[in-house]
C-alpha cells in the first residue's frame, strides 16, 4: 500500500528537506506507516514517537482531515493512497 506523509517544517530537516514523502507500507495502520517512515527517515520517527512508541504529546497526526486521536490512534486503518499529516501542536494563552 502507498501512503504519503506531509511533513511540516520541524520535520523536514530529517527528510532531506522534503515536504511530502511517499512510501510503500507493508501493514495497514498508521503505526505500520510510521514505522516504515522511520526506516526511511529515522529522525522523523524519533521526533513523532516517544520512547514507548506512542505519538508525542505535542505532535498531531491526521489522516486526511481526521486526527488519529479520534479514529483509533496508531491502530487507525489506512486505505491505499492515504495522506497523513504530521504537525506540531500549537498551544498557548494570554
Amino acid at each position: 500500500m502507498n501512503v504519503t506523509f506531509h511533513l511540516t517544517g520541524f520535520l523536514r530537516a530529517y527528510s532531506g528537506g522534503a515536504g511530502d514523502v511517499r512510501i510503500d507500507v507493508a501493514g495497514r495502520t498508521v503505526g505500520d506507516a510510521l514505522r516504515a517512515l522511520g526506516e526511511r527517515h529515522p529522525g522523523v520517527a524519533a521526533r513523532v514517537l516517544d520512547e514507548t512508541g506512542e505519538v508525542r504529546r505535542h505532535v498531531n497526526v491526521f489522516v486526511g482531515a481526521q486526527s488519529i486521536r479520534d479514529t483509533g490512534g496508531l491502530g487507525t486503518v489506512l486505505r491505499d493512497g492515504a495522506y497523513i499529516s504530521l504537525l506540531a501542536a500549537v498551544s498557548g494563552g494570554l
